[in-house]
């Protein structure tokens, strides 16, 4: 990638040193968003806060508003300060999908101990003709990947004959793990609405969930979560690939102080997949 040296006035380096300190994010991330942006130019960022190994070990403290995630995607997922609810957006809208109670859309004060989103602009699409479990979808969204090294976004849009989700619930300092075996499950049948995730490459796993990850929102609101299995037809897909990947490190004590050498791999596949599968 070039590199690009320019002198600025201080007062501007205040600004930026300031965003760096109170938001997390890279200072030459915040450059290069502001500049495409300026110059209208598209550019694939994923971003992310924390990561999903610090989830495994009950770092779950929100430590990035949702005020602040918009300015960096309109697509993306992630849950709540102490894991209370999935988080799933769509079209620049954060919604909190709780264990129980009614599905809200998230205050800009509300807090993130881990999410990840973009600004979506699809590349390719694909319908769906037929989808008969969450395996045989993912068999064909990795039809739309182009490489095994890259990030990718999804979206898929229509009438699902079945959906299987899961919402966790609100739990204080309990890791990933225990969070999802005390969750809530929920069956819709016909329903209209929204899947959108990640995928992400097998290199990056320590930090962020190995393969597909799919949230779900229905169309009235009235349903979603972590996708734990679907089935439809005539669904239409559409996948972007990311290729700048900018990560916001929390610099809280339990953050900093937590042992983070562990792999998460098989906690996450036991959390994030095995459930109701």
């Amino acid at each position: 990638m070039p590199t690009l040296s320019c002198e600025i006035f201080q007062s501007l380096m205040n600004v930026l040193e300031t965003r760096v300190r109170t938001t997390g994010e890279p200072l030459n991330h915040i450059v290069m968003r502001a500049l495409a942006d300026h110059l209208e130019v598209p550019h694939a960022t994923l971003f992310q806060v924390s990561t999903s190994g610090a989830l495994v070990e009950g770092i779950s403290q929100g430590v990035v508003t949702i005020g602040e995630l918009k300015r960096h995607g309109d697509l993306g997922l992630g849950t709540f300060a102490d894991l209370d609810g999935e988080m799933v957006v769509v079209d620049g809208h954060f919604w909190r999908v709780p264990g129980a109670g009614a599905i809200r859309e998230a205050a800009d004060s509300d807090l993130a101990p881990f999410a990840v989103v973009t600004s979506f602009r699809p590349e390719r699409s694909l319908e769906l003709a037929s989808v008969v479990s969450i395996d045989n979808l993912l068999r064909q969204l990795d039809r739309l990947r182009t490489s095994n090294n890259l990030f990718f976004a999804v979206r898929i849009d229509g009438r699902f004959s079945r959906m299987h989700t899961r919402a966790v619930c609100k739990k204080r300092g309990v890791g990933l793990v225990d969070a999802a075996a005390n969750q809530a499950e929920f069956e819709f049948h016909e329903i209209v609405g929204t899947i959108v995730g990640f995928w992400t490459p097998e290199y990056a796993r320590t930090v962020n969930i190995a393969g597909w990850h799919l949230h779900f929102l229905s169309e009235d609101r009235s349903g979603g979560g972590h996708v734990l299995d679907v089935a439809g037809s005539a669904l239409k897909a559409q996948v972007q690939h990311l290729d700048d990947f900018r990560m916001a490190i929390p610099e809280s004590p339990e953050f900093l102080k937590a042992d983070l050498t562990r792999d998460p791999s098989k906690a996450l596949d036991k959390a994030e997949r095995a459930q109701g599968r």
